[in-house]
Protein backbone atom coordinates (compact mmCIF):
# COMPACT_ATOMS: atom_id res chain seq x y z
CA UNK A 1 0.00 0.00 0.00
CA UNK A 2 3.05 2.47 0.47
CA UNK A 3 4.22 2.20 -2.58
CA UNK A 4 1.10 2.69 -3.95
CA UNK A 5 0.82 6.14 -2.50
CA UNK A 6 4.52 6.73 -3.38
CA UNK A 7 4.14 5.82 -6.97
CA UNK A 8 0.62 7.95 -6.99
CA UNK A 9 2.10 10.77 -5.42
CA UNK A 10 5.22 10.22 -7.74
CA UNK A 11 3.00 10.34 -11.11
CA UNK A 12 0.78 14.00 -9.86
CA UNK A 13 4.04 15.51 -9.22
CA UNK A 14 5.33 14.62 -12.96
CA UNK A 15 2.06 16.07 -14.26
CA UNK A 16 2.02 19.08 -11.81
CA UNK A 17 6.05 19.50 -13.30
CA UNK A 18 4.89 18.86 -16.93
CA UNK A 19 1.90 21.26 -16.97
CA UNK A 20 3.68 23.79 -15.48
CA UNK A 21 6.64 23.38 -18.30
CA UNK A 22 4.17 23.26 -20.52
CA UNK A 23 2.44 26.74 -19.50
CA UNK A 24 5.66 28.36 -19.80
CA UNK A 25 6.57 26.96 -23.77
CA UNK A 26 3.05 28.60 -24.48
CA UNK A 27 3.76 32.05 -22.59
CA UNK A 28 7.53 31.90 -24.46
CA UNK A 29 5.31 31.04 -27.41
CA UNK A 30 2.81 34.02 -26.99
CA UNK A 31 5.36 36.03 -26.72
CA UNK A 32 7.14 35.47 -29.79
CA UNK A 33 4.11 35.45 -31.50
CA UNK A 34 3.73 39.35 -30.31
CA UNK A 35 7.21 40.21 -31.52
CA UNK A 36 6.68 38.63 -34.90
CA UNK A 37 3.41 40.90 -35.09
CA UNK A 38 5.50 44.57 -34.23
CA UNK A 39 8.10 42.91 -36.73
CA UNK A 40 4.91 42.88 -39.40
CA UNK A 41 4.22 46.04 -38.60
CA UNK A 42 7.58 47.54 -38.73
CA UNK A 43 8.25 46.16 -42.09
CA UNK A 44 4.85 47.97 -43.38
CA UNK A 45 6.32 51.11 -42.02
CA UNK A 46 9.66 50.59 -43.38
CA UNK A 47 7.98 50.24 -46.92
CA UNK A 48 6.26 53.75 -46.59
CA UNK A 49 8.85 55.74 -45.73
CA UNK A 50 10.95 55.45 -48.93
CA UNK A 51 7.69 56.41 -50.48
CA UNK A 52 6.95 59.04 -48.18
CA UNK A 53 10.61 60.43 -49.34
CA UNK A 54 10.38 59.77 -52.58
CA UNK A 55 7.01 62.17 -52.92
CA UNK A 56 8.48 64.80 -51.03
CA UNK A 57 11.77 65.30 -52.49
CA UNK A 58 10.75 67.00 -55.39
CA UNK A 59 9.45 69.69 -52.96
CA UNK A 60 12.03 69.84 -50.93
CA UNK A 61 14.85 70.38 -52.85
CA UNK A 62 16.83 72.01 -50.28
CA UNK A 63 16.10 69.75 -47.48
CA UNK A 64 18.47 66.90 -48.23
CA UNK A 65 19.89 66.48 -44.76
CA UNK A 66 16.77 65.85 -43.48
CA UNK A 67 15.55 63.33 -46.39
CA UNK A 68 19.27 61.78 -45.97
CA UNK A 69 18.55 61.57 -41.79
CA UNK A 70 14.98 59.32 -42.42
CA UNK A 71 16.77 56.73 -45.15
CA UNK A 72 19.80 56.34 -42.65
CA UNK A 73 17.51 55.83 -39.74
CA UNK A 74 15.44 53.66 -41.91
CA UNK A 75 18.48 51.62 -43.21
CA UNK A 76 19.46 51.35 -39.22
CA UNK A 77 16.31 50.04 -38.00
CA UNK A 78 15.73 47.54 -40.96
CA UNK A 79 18.95 46.06 -40.36
CA UNK A 80 18.36 45.96 -36.22
CA UNK A 81 18.54 42.63 -34.63
CA UNK A 82 16.84 41.59 -31.01
CA UNK A 83 14.47 43.72 -28.94
CA UNK A 84 16.75 45.96 -27.46
CA UNK A 85 19.04 46.85 -30.35
CA UNK A 86 15.41 46.98 -32.81
CA UNK A 87 13.69 49.60 -29.80
CA UNK A 88 16.63 51.68 -30.10
CA UNK A 89 16.98 51.99 -34.00
CA UNK A 90 13.04 52.57 -34.17
CA UNK A 91 13.61 55.66 -31.80
CA UNK A 92 16.06 57.14 -34.01
CA UNK A 93 13.32 56.75 -36.74
CA UNK A 94 10.43 57.88 -34.97
CA UNK A 95 12.86 61.23 -34.50
CA UNK A 96 13.88 61.24 -38.34
CA UNK A 97 10.51 61.15 -39.02
CA UNK A 98 9.16 63.71 -36.38
CA UNK A 99 12.02 66.14 -37.88
CA UNK A 100 10.56 64.82 -41.78
CA UNK A 101 7.11 65.94 -40.32
CA UNK A 102 8.12 69.27 -38.86
CA UNK A 103 9.76 70.40 -42.07
CA UNK A 104 7.28 69.62 -43.99
CA UNK A 105 5.24 72.04 -42.72
CA UNK A 106 7.36 74.62 -44.47
CA UNK A 107 5.91 72.89 -48.28
CA UNK A 108 1.83 74.01 -48.73
CA UNK A 109 2.30 72.62 -51.65
CA UNK A 110 3.88 69.44 -50.41
CA UNK A 111 1.04 69.30 -47.61
CA UNK A 112 -1.46 69.47 -50.29
CA UNK A 113 -0.28 66.80 -52.62
CA UNK A 114 -2.56 63.72 -52.74
CA UNK A 115 -0.23 60.92 -53.04
CA UNK A 116 1.38 62.61 -50.20
CA UNK A 117 -1.71 62.99 -48.00
CA UNK A 118 -2.10 59.32 -48.50
CA UNK A 119 1.03 57.96 -47.83
CA UNK A 120 1.29 60.49 -44.50
CA UNK A 121 -2.26 58.98 -43.43
CA UNK A 122 -1.30 55.49 -44.43
CA UNK A 123 1.75 55.91 -42.13
CA UNK A 124 -0.05 57.49 -39.32
CA UNK A 125 -2.20 54.28 -39.58
CA UNK A 126 0.87 52.36 -39.16
CA UNK A 127 2.51 54.06 -36.58
CA UNK A 128 -1.00 53.14 -34.68
CA UNK A 129 -0.86 49.54 -35.49
CA UNK A 130 2.95 49.70 -33.72
CA UNK A 131 1.67 50.79 -31.00
CA UNK A 132 -0.72 48.48 -30.21
CA UNK A 133 1.62 45.84 -31.40
CA UNK A 134 4.31 47.17 -28.84
CA UNK A 135 1.57 47.26 -26.21
CA UNK A 136 0.60 43.68 -26.98
CA UNK A 137 3.96 42.47 -27.00
CA UNK A 138 4.92 44.31 -23.60
CA UNK A 139 1.66 42.25 -21.99
CA UNK A 140 2.67 39.11 -23.17
CA UNK A 141 6.34 39.70 -21.64
CA UNK A 142 4.86 41.00 -18.20
CA UNK A 143 3.29 37.84 -18.15
CA UNK A 144 5.93 35.17 -19.37
CA UNK A 145 8.57 37.00 -16.92
CA UNK A 146 6.15 36.78 -13.73
CA UNK A 147 5.42 33.39 -14.59
CA UNK A 148 8.89 32.64 -14.85
CA UNK A 149 9.75 34.75 -11.04
CA UNK A 150 6.89 33.20 -9.63
CA UNK A 151 6.90 30.09 -6.96
CA UNK A 152 6.91 27.04 -8.11
CA UNK A 153 7.20 28.36 -11.97
CA UNK A 154 10.72 29.42 -10.83
CA UNK A 155 11.69 25.97 -9.65
CA UNK A 156 11.44 24.76 -13.35
CA UNK A 157 11.68 27.79 -15.22
CA UNK A 158 15.76 27.39 -13.67
CA UNK A 159 15.76 23.66 -14.64
CA UNK A 160 14.63 24.14 -17.99
CA UNK A 161 16.71 27.21 -18.67
CA UNK A 162 13.93 29.42 -19.58
CA UNK A 163 15.02 33.65 -19.59
CA UNK A 164 13.27 36.69 -19.01
CA UNK A 165 11.86 38.42 -22.21
CA UNK A 166 12.92 41.91 -22.90
CA UNK A 167 10.22 44.68 -22.77
CA UNK A 168 10.07 46.59 -26.69
CA UNK A 169 10.55 49.86 -24.97
CA UNK A 170 11.95 53.31 -27.29
CA UNK A 171 13.98 55.54 -25.24
CA UNK A 172 13.65 58.74 -26.78
CA UNK A 173 13.43 62.43 -25.01
CA UNK A 174 10.57 63.10 -27.62
CA UNK A 175 8.03 60.25 -26.60
CA UNK A 176 8.85 61.33 -22.41
CA UNK A 177 7.73 64.48 -23.41
CA UNK A 178 4.06 65.82 -23.70
CA UNK A 179 3.19 67.37 -27.06
CA UNK A 180 3.14 71.25 -27.21
CA UNK A 181 -0.36 72.42 -28.58
CA UNK A 182 -0.33 75.83 -29.11
CA UNK A 183 -3.49 78.23 -31.15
Amino acid sequence: MFWIIVLVVLVILVFWIVGMYNGLVRLRNQVKNAWSQIDVQLKRRHDLIPNLVETAKGYMKHERETLEAITNARSQAVQAQGVANQAKAEGELNNAISRFMLVVENYPDLKASQNFLSLQEELASTENKVSFSRQFYNDQVLGFNTRIESVPTNIIAGMFNFKQAEFFEIETPAERQAPKVQF
